[in-house]
């Protein structure tokens, strides 16, 4: 596995986070402002930590961001249904949403059994290719190494 986007729970939990910003945006009233507000960044945090976790390389921390995902998706879930309850979102979409929030909590407790020890790629290598030893003396992908060093400093009252 090279990327966290190859991970299914990945997939899911970003389809039912695309689907909370849309659906949110679209029937957005003010009223519903602090539960949209909550179910956004619950939805959110369940894809953001399988993608930390996945990204931390160990077992023991991938573990920890699989539960915290899991947590995060149950509480969209119960914010799902608070917003339908209270009228804030079509039926259709709190459905679908669940449906979605409930295959990401399926998956990522079968993933929390088995965490993944490490991805594939090399951890230690910048987004520029280089590792890190090569990538202290690289700003940007240009190398600082040589440059020279100057101490000159332009006057404060300029």
């Amino acid at each position: 596995m090279d990327s966290y986007r190859s991970l299914d729970v990945w997939k899911v939990a970003h389809e039912a986070t695309c689907l909370t910003y849309v659906a949110c945006d679209k029937a957005y009233q003010g009223k519903s402002r602090s539960i949209f507000d909550q179910l956004r960044r619950a939805a959110l945090s369940v894809e953001a930590n399988i993608v930390e976790g996945y990204a931390l390389g160990t077992s023991a921390l991938c573990g920890r961001h699989l539960r915290i995902a899991f947590g995060s998706a149950a509480e969209a879930e119960c914010l799902v249904r608070v917003a339908h309850d209270l009228g804030y979102l079509p039926k259709d979409i709190c459905q679908q949403l669940e449906t979605l929030l409930g295959r990401a909590m399926q998956m990522l407790r079968r993933l929390m059994r088995n965490p993944p020890a490490a991805p594939t790629h090399d951890v230690r290598r910048t987004t520029h290719g280089l590792s890190t030893h090569d990538a202290r003396r690289t700003t940007h992908g240009i190398s600082t190494h040589h440059a020279p060093r100057t101490t000159h400093h332009a006057p404060l009252n300029g």
